[in-house]
Formats: C-alpha cells, sequence, structure tokens
C-alpha cells in the first residue's frame, strides 16, 4: 500500500532483450544481470561500500546456480558483507524486488538497495527428474523445466495462453480486436525506436565471440512494419478456433534490468536526484484460470489507497502478457489508451518474465522523466493467479 516514509528511485538501466536463441543464446541470466546492475550503479554514483542490499527477481532459476542475485551483487562489484536474496514471484519477480527492497528501506535496515531482475529464457534446461532412481534398463524421459516451470499453471492446469483464451471468451474479445491492438503495439514501439526513445534505458552488452566480443545495443524481439495483413497468417495455439497466437502474444526472450532504490539520507549520501518517488505498491490474488485480469484487482486497491481515478495516470506501463489479458483489463478499467504502453509493451518487445517486472518500471521512469511527467504505474499480471500494481510519482 501506501509507503510508511519516502523511497526513492534513483537509476534505472536494462539490457537490450534477447529474442529466443538469439544473442544471447549462450550468455546465462546472472551474466546479464550483472551488467544491467553496474550500469544501475553507475548512473547513481553508488560506490560499492554504499550499497546496504541487493534484491533481484528471477522466475526460471533451474541450473543458475545457489542464489543467483548474490551472484549478481559479487560480479557488480558489491562487498561480501551486502546481503542479497532472490525472488521468485513469477512474472512479478523484478518488481517484487522493488517492493522488498522499499520495505527493507521503510523499516530502516537499509538506506541504499539494489534491485532488478533477470531471465534466460532460452537458456532454461530439459530435466530428467528421476535420473536419480536406479534404473536396471529403459528410456528416460526429458522434461522441459520451461513449460513445468511457467507455460503450465498447476493450479489450473492450463497453458498460459488457455488462460488468454478463456478471458476472450469471458469479455467477448475477437481476434480481430486482439491482432488490432497487436499490431498498434508493434508499431509504437518501431517508433520508439526509430527515434531513440530506448537509448537512455539500454546499456550495451558485449556477447563474447570468437577473436572478440559482438556488442548488442538494441532489442532484438522487436518487427518492422507489422499489419493486420501479416498477423491473419498465423495459427492459434492454445485452442481449437481459438484467437491467441504468437503474433498478439508476448515473446519468449532473455533480459536484466536493475534499480537503485534509496531513502532520503541515501539520497544524501549518493547527492544525487531521484528519478521518481514510490508512490505505493499492492499486490492482490485472483483465479488461477483467469491469472491475466490481476492487474485490475492490483490497480484498484492502489487507487483506493492513493485516492483518484485511473486517469491521475499519466503514463500506464501494462504488462503484454496477451493481448486479449489487456484488453480484458481494458474492459474492467476503462484505460486512457493514449497513455497506455506508448512506446510499445512485451507483445513486441517481449517477456523475460523474472526481469519483466524491473523492466515496465525502468521504461516507465525513462519516459516519465523524457516527458516531465507527475506520476506512473507499472502493473503486471502473474502466473498461479496475481496482480501486481506500483505507481511512481515525481516533481514535473
Amino acid at each position: 500500500m501506501n509507503l510508511s516514509r519516502p523511497v526513492f528511485i534513483v537509476s534505472a538501466r536494462r539490457t537490450p532483450i534477447g529474442k529466443y536463441l538469439g544473442a544471447f543464446k549462450d550468455v546465462p541470466a546472472v551474466e546479464l544481470g550483472k551488467v544491467a546492475a553496474r550500469a544501475a550503479l553507475a548512473d547513481a554514483k553508488a560506490t560499492p561500500d554504499k550499497v546496504d542490499l541487493c534484491v533481484i527477481g528471477h522466475a526460471r532459476q533451474a541450473g543458475c546456480g545457489p542464489n543467483p542475485a548474490r551472484q549478481v551483487s559479487v560480479g557488480a562489484g558489491l562487498p561480501h558483507e551486502v546481503p542479497a536474496y532472490t525472488v521468485n514471484q513469477a512474472c512479478a519477480s523484478g518488481m517484487r524486488s522493488i517492493a522488498l527492497a522499499a520495505q527493507e528501506i521503510e523499516l530502516g535496515r537499509a538506506h541504499i538497495a539494489l534491485a532488478g531482475g533477470m531471465e534466460s529464457m532460452t537458456r532454461v534446461p530439459y530435466m530428467i527428474e528421476d535420473a536419480r532412481v536406479p534404473r536396471r534398463f529403459g528410456h528416460g524421459t526429458l522434461v522441459d523445466a520451461m513449460y513445468r516451470d511457467g507455460f503450465l499453471c498447476p493450479l489450473c492446469g492450463q497453458l498460459m495462453g488457455r488462460t488468454a483464451e478463456t478471458l476472450a471468451e469471458k469479455y467477448g474479445i475477437a481476434r480481430e480486436e486482439q491482432d488490432a491492438y497487436a499490431v498498434e503495439t508493434q508499431q509504437r514501439c518501431e517508433r520508439a525506436r526509430k527515434r531513440g526513445a530506448f537509448r537512455d534505458e539500454i546499456v550495451p552488452f558485449d556477447v563474447p565471440a570468437k577473436g572478440g566480443s559482438t556488442r548488442i545495443e538494441a532489442d532484438e524481439h522487436p518487427r518492422d512494419g507489422v499489419t493486420a495483413a501479416s498477423m491473419v497468417k498465423l495459427e492459434p495455439v492454445f485452442k481449437e478456433g481459438g484467437t491467441v497466437h504468437p503474433g498478439n502474444a508476448s515473446g519468449i526472450t532473455d533480459g536484466a534490468a536493475a534499480l537503485v532504490v534509496a531513502s532520503e539520507e541515501g539520497l544524501k549520501r549518493l547527492g544525487a536526484s531521484p528519478l521518481a518517488r514510490i508512490e505505493a505498491h499492492v499486490t492482490v490474488g485472483v483465479d488461477p484460470a483467469i491469472m491475466g485480469i490481476g492487474p485490475v484487482g492490483a490497480t484498484r486497491r492502489l487507487l483506493e489507497a492513493t485516492g483518484g481515478k485511473i486517469d491521475r495516470f499519466d503514463r500506464i506501463e501494462m504488462n503484454e502478457a496477451f493481448a486479449a489479458q489487456v484488453l480484458a483489463c481494458d474492459r474492467e478499467m476503462h484505460l486512457p489508451r493514449e497513455r497506455l504502453n506508448v512506446l510499445g509493451g512485451a507483445i513486441a518487445l517481449g517477456h523475460p518474465i523474472g526481469c519483466t517486472g524491473a523492466r515496465v518500471a525502468v521504461t516507465l521512469l525513462h519516459e516519465m522523466r523524457r516527458e516531465n511527467l507527475k506520476r506512473g504505474l507499472a502493473t503486471l499480471c502473474v502466473s498461479g493467479g496475481l496482480g501486481i500494481a506500483m505507481s511512481f510519482e515525481r516533481q514535473a
């Protein structure tokens, strides 16, 4: 809810978002996290001795070693004495890390914290679950950890895309409407990229290559020239005769984002001016079978705490898990579309699960600063049936 004492975001950076099996196919999530963390710390002029805590979201941790946040913390140059922990709240992981850092600051247990999120969906491994059981003979079965730990909800027994189909049915959202939204978000993203709107938030990543390295400076997943005609060719994936397909769903991607969070005392220690103040944050639960409606409950609860209506926000970043999901939320909240995902969203940029909650905050904060705006809202639906929302305020 509302914070008991002021907590600020000092800096916010992210890596480019790599497409599935793309430029980051050989880069572990932790390496992405380190680069984002170093950039955020440098922007805040937060020398290692000034940081009290590191909290990093990471949703697909199989094979990444114990406590990946600790690996990021040490790899980013923070002293061994700085504690670090990893957060897994599925799609909300990156935003939850910001909220937890803020709570530690509210409690007076930290003044400066590093928060963020990271994911390499490309490198999520396959598993043989029963390999430790003595096997006399016969075949073993490979299990896709990305499918098991992400795409399939064990609470409702459905793939994430099937829950989007349920929302489309419930709210009467035709495929044509979903496709129109997806085209719009791709076109917004294309315009934003061409005018350099993401330049300040992205830190380039040097991918090791034979004889040197390859510098990645831009997101890989967005497509130029997307039209309604190109969407028509795509087949539904989750239901026979359905409406959800790869073009109106978020992309499988890799990336990391990091933010420096501080108290008023922390700002003084850094000699910094904040990007914004965290106004409030809320998490709610919903039926897992319609998990995509989560932002509605979270945003309504947040507005109860802060006062006002949805139009109090100058910009809204809502993660686009699926076009149907965003449109269902729009049916409930009547979102001001001219303020919603103005630079495009996850349908264009991609949705690296553990990173996205931090990524939407990073994008929102840079847009607010660039356009000299006062209030912004970032919100996500969460697999398993949750919604999370966080609002920011700055002196415009």
